[in-house]
């Protein structure tokens, strides 16, 4: 299905799968880097700068996190249900959020969330995932968004933060693509061209269908319109 879905969409960058597990999985190897020193203020630290970069390490490699990993970003670990937001509320990166204007306080509670706090979270490629995930999520460009708007029309398209599209995915069960948050992008590395998609695992037979359909009638056209341009060589 991996091979099925980055031939529909025409991406070199593989599709990881999402596992949210009640109890650590065995045989899969936890994610160890250094954890580095606390924040001086709220003591804030994880083994990344936030959970989504766990997105950039996972499409060569499986590995678990749990919720010290991803504390460092107090946004991805609520959305990821690790954290309510009572839990993070006095925690300087949200106090930075909130005071440069980049989100206000009467939006946070409406961000979408992970209901069940999570014991552990899986990352990997599709390719190698060994049970059924929640999530699968691609990294895409304009052109693959514009597959996915044909593909599936209604399709939500969200903002920031970034993350909260895998709450969508997993709780609401609709697919949902993110043009992206400036947090994440800094954290990532994540480059200005791509966006993300989040495919709820049980549709994903049924999406990757409807792209690739919608892919054939786009190369169609892409060949008429090559043809037609002949003219103005």
């Amino acid at each position: 299905m991996h091979r099925q879905l980055m031939s529909a969409l025409g991406s070199d960058i593989p599709p990881i799968a999402i596992t949210f597990r009640s109890t650590p999985p065995a045989g899969v190897p936890a994610f160890d880097d250094p954890m580095p020193a606390p924040h001086e203020v709220d003591g804030r630290t994880g083994r990344v700068a936030a959970g989504c970069v766990f997105w950039m390490k996972s499409t060569d490699r499986t590995f678990t996190t749990v919720a010290e990993d991803h504390a460092n970003c107090s946004v991805g670990s609520v959305t990821h249900g690790f954290k309510t937001l009572a839990e993070v509320g006095a925690n300087t990166d949200v106090a930075a959020l909130l005071e440069s204007g980049w989100v206000t306080m009467d939006v946070v509670p409406q961000i979408p969330v992970v209901t069940q706090r999570p014991a552990a979270v899986t990352y990997g490629p599709l390719a190698e995932c060994a049970t059924d995930p929640d999530v699968v999520l691609c990294r895409i460009t304009a052109r693959q968004f514009m597959v996915m708007m044909d593909a599936l029309p209604g399709v939500r398209v969200e903002g920031k933060p970034q993350c909260h599209i895998i709450a969508i995915a997993k709780e609401q069960g609709e697919v949902a693509i993110s043009a992206g948050c400036q947090l994440s992008r800094v954290r990532t590395g994540m480059p200005n061209s791509e966006m993300t998609l989040a495919i709820p695992a049980a549709q994903l037979t049924s999406v990757i269908e409807r792209i690739e359909a919608t892919a054939a009638c786009d190369n169609t056209v892409a060949r008429y319109a090559a043809d037609d341009m002949r003219r103005f060589a």
